[in-house]
């Protein structure tokens, strides 16, 4: 077991401030069930995020979109469940706080009282700044997104690298800022220019945990079944696979087909 895994003490906000501070980088994942969340966090992770990526990896949608936010507390429950030191962040799913700043502080209570998650985390720059002040006033640990926000992929017009211009570079500093100063616990930023993302981390209180983002922020985040090697036909460039577990899941279902379709299983050592 390495010294990582062997801190068991749970992860808390002022411990990823602490963690910032000592330029200790944070380990982040996503989760989406018990059982997967039970193992990341005995492995050592410091953050679980319960993403709306779970409307792409585990029900096959093109977008996060379509999950709503009974599904996000139906996933968060399950997650929570299985934690014991992580500290967990719940996306708010896209129409759960973009309409006022009553729905969203409505959502963020639901997500809290229903799943037993440390944070909820929200998409957007200035347009949601009343939002997520609302909740950070009501008590809600808030996680910031800024870069390539998935919730807008129309109005972006797909997932490519964001910030590239000065002009965009010097919002997005401007936005990290205005949330930092808000009070949110994490921010992270994705698929920016690694350049633009240490100048961000250099510039803010709250740890930034990126993906796409480069090497110089506080930590890293990557969904879980990617890194795992599950689905072999994402492949984006900032991707490491850390494991091969789709060949092996493969693997095994085959062999266990092979041993039923020749009745080698069960055998007489696991019959009753």
């Amino acid at each position: 077991m390495s010294k990582h895994q062997a801190i068991t003490k749970k992860v808390t906000t002022l411990r990823l401030k602490e963690m910032k501070a000592q330029s200790e980088r944070i380990a982040m994942l996503t989760a989406y069930d018990y059982t997967m969340a039970r193992l990341v966090d005995a492995s050592g992770v410091d953050m679980i995020l319960v993403g709306d990526s779970a409307a792409n990896v585990m029900a096959g949608h093109s977008t996060t979109l379509p999950i709503t936010l009974d599904q996000m507390i139906y996933h968060a429950s399950s997650v929570v469940r299985g934690v014991q030191r992580a500290f967990v962040v719940v996306d708010m799913p896209f129409g759960s706080y973009q309409i006022s700043r009553e729905t969203a502080l409505a959502s963020a209570i639901r997500i809290m009282k229903e799943s037993g998650a440390d944070a909820v985390k929200i998409e957007g720059g200035s347009a949601v700044y009343d939002a997520i002040q609302g909740i950070i006033e009501a008590g809600i640990p808030v996680v910031g997104h800024l870069g390539l926000t998935p919730q807008s992929v129309h109005q972006l017009g797909g997932f490519g690298l964001q910030a590239k211009g000065e002009a965009e570079a010097e919002r997005l500093l401007d936005e990290a800022k205005r949330l930092d100063s808000l009070g949110c616990c994490a921010l992270v930023l994705e698929k920016i220019p690694a350049r633009l993302a240490e100048r961000v981390a250099r510039s803010v209180s709250t740890p930034v945990i990126g993906i796409g983002a480069g090497a110089e922020v506080d930590g890293q985040v990557l969904v879980l079944q990617d890194m795992l090697g599950m689905d072999d036909s994402f492949s984006p460039k900032f991707l490491r696979r850390f494991g091969r577990v789709g060949e092996a899941i493969s693997q095994a279902v085959e062999a266990y087909v092979e041993a039923v379709k020749t009745s080698e299983f069960p055998n007489a050592s696991e019959a009753y």
